[in-house]
C-alpha cells in the first residue's frame, strides 16, 4: 500500500513538472485583446499608432504627448493585460511633463503575433526605431520604463541601443531564479524555457538608473530589486514603496511621484 501510494506521488509530481514545462507560455504571457479604456478617458490627448518590428510583426501603440515635453518615456508593460490597463500610470507620467511611449507586445491588445522572449525583445527595439525615427526623438531624450517582466525588456533594450536613463520597476534578476522562489518543491529554475536574466545584464549598464521596488511586493520579492539595485553600477538610485506588484505605485503615489520627478531632474536639469 506504501509502494502504491508513494507511486501515484511520484506520477502526479511528474506531471505536474511536466504541465509546467508544457503550459509556461500561458502561465508567463496573460495577454487581453480588448482594450477597456482610452487615454482620453483620463482627459489624455494621444495618437494611435501602428508599427511593425523586423520580422514584421504589427504592433500597436499609443503616443501621449505632454504640453511641455522633458523627456519621452519609453514604457514596457507587465505580462498581463495590455496597454489600456495602465491608464493611471500614463496619467502620473504625463503629470510629470512627460510624452509617453507604450506599446503592446505581440498577442497583446491589437498587436499581432504570439509573445516568446526573443519576439517581444524584437517589440522592443522596434519601438525604440519608431520613436526614433519617425517620431525624430533623440537618444539621449529617451528614458526606458519597465514594470515587472517589462523591467527584462528594458534592460535588454537599453544593452543595445543608446538611452537618457532607465526605471525598472518591480524588476527580478531573472525569470528562472523567479520562478524556483515562486515554486521551490519543483526544480523550476530547469523547467523554465526562458530566461530573462536581467541580473547578468544589468551590471553592463553606465546609464542613470531608479529602481523601484515595493517591500510588500508579493510576486516579485523585494530582495531581488535590491539585488539588481546593487550589483548595478552607478549612477543609480532606489525608491521603496509601499503596496502590491501591482499597485504599489498608486498606493505610494506621493513617493512614486517624487521619486521619479528628483531622478529626472538630476538627468534632464543638470546638463
Amino acid at each position: 500500500m506504501i509502494t502504491k501510494t508513494l507511486l501515484h506521488i511520484a506520477i502526479g509530481y511528474l506531471l505536474f513538472c511536466a504541465i509546467l514545462y508544457l503550459l509556461q507560455d500561458k502561465m508567463l504571457f496573460v495577454p487581453t485583446k480588448n482594450l477597456e479604456a482610452l487615454p482620453s478617458d483620463a482627459g489624455l490627448q494621444y495618437q494611435d499608432v501602428f508599427f511593425t518590428s523586423s520580422d514584421n510583426t504589427e504592433l500597436h501603440a499609443w503616443y501621449i504627448p505632454s504640453d511641455k515635453k522633458r523627456a519621452v518615456v519609453l514604457l514596457s508593460h507587465g505580462n498581463g493585460g495590455n496597454i489600456s490597463h495602465r491608464i493611471e500610470k500614463l496619467s502620473m507620467l504625463h503629470a510629470l511633463n512627460l510624452d509617453v511611449f507604450i506599446y503592446d507586445y505581440r498577442g497583446y491588445g491589437k498587436s499581432s503575433g504570439t509573445p516568446t522572449e526573443s519576439g517581444i525583445y524584437l517589440d522592443a527595439m522596434a519601438a525604440w526605431d519608431y520613436i526614433t525615427k519617425s517620431k525624430g526623438i533623440k537618444p539621449e531624450e529617451i528614458v526606458l520604463y519597465g514594470e515587472s517582466l517589462g523591467s527584462a525588456v528594458s534592460i535588454e533594450l537599453a544593452s543595445n541601443v543608446p538611452v537618457a536613463a532607465i526605471i525598472i520597476e518591480g524588476g527580478f534578476t531573472s525569470l528562472r531564479e523567479l520562478a524556483q522562489r515562486l515554486l521551490p518543491y519543483v526544480p523550476a529554475r530547469y523547467l523554465c524555457r526562458y530566461d530573462f536574466d536581467s541580473l547578468s545584464k544589468v551590471k553592463g549598464l553606465m546609464y542613470p538608473k531608479l529602481f523601484i521596488h515595493s517591500i510588500d511586493d508579493e510576486i516579485v520579492p523585494f530582495t531581488m530589486g535590491k539585488r539588481l539595485f546593487v550589483e548595478a553600477p552607478g549612477p543609480k538610485g532606489f525608491l521603496q514603496l509601499s503596496g502590491g506588484h501591482n499597485d504599489g505605485f498608486y498606493i505610494s503615489k506621493h513617493i512614486y511621484m517624487e521619486g521619479i520627478k528628483a531622478f529626472l531632474a538630476d538627468i534632464f536639469e543638470h546638463k
